[in-house]
């Protein structure tokens, strides 16, 4: 919600943002989508080699312009450069973009949470990688740790929540860095 310049245009802007992601996500082979289409999510398979500055730059200015302003800009990036620096710096891993599910198929009843938390398993089992997310609701940490994944970290991220950081090592990996 903080990346999103507040103002008379917000919805706009997250259209946009939202447009970024899922075309990003197709673009990379990343997007997951329940069985039910209740669910969603973005899971890239990457590494820090992957982070290219010039490569996205003019990705990044049609952001800035569109959906975080100017001025927020530079706390968005210094922000997410410390967060970054939470994952794996010389291997590659998953990472948890985006997982989100309606309000209607929440919950263990309905087993969309689950399915999708298998699909992600099963991507870390098969590419023999670590499953990296992070959120800024405790509930939502509380959940992936029901799930498996492990907390490992968390910051006091400067909106003034806490910042929740969690992997996943699946079984046939043995070293983590």
């Amino acid at each position: 919600m903080d990346i999103v310049k507040k103002g008379k245009d917000r919805e706009y802007r997250f259209r946009y943002l939202a447009t970024h992601m899922v075309e990003k996500a197709i673009e990379k082979d990343a997007l997951i989508i329940s069985e039910n289409r209740k669910g969603i999510a973005i899971l890239f398979k990457t590494s820090k080699k992957d982070d290219s500055f010039w490569k996205d730059l003019w990705t990044q200015i049609g952001l800035v312009w569109n959906v975080t302003g100017v001025k927020n800009a530079y706390s968005i990036l210094k922000n997410q450069n410390y967060i970054k620096k939470q994952r794996p710096q010389k291997s590659e891993y998953l990472y948890c973009w985006f997982w989100g599910i309606l309000p209607d198929s929440r919950g263990a009843d309905t087993q969309v949470g689950k399915s999708m938390k298998d699909e992600f398993y099963r991507q870390a089992r098969e590419y023999k990688i670590p499953l990296y997310a992070e959120t800024r609701m405790k509930k939502n940490a509380i959940v992936y740790q029901r799930f498996g994944f492990e907390l490992f970290h968390t910051w006091q991220h400067p909106s003034g929540d806490t910042m929740y950081f969690l992997r996943y090592i699946p079984d046939n990996v043995k070293k983590i860095e």
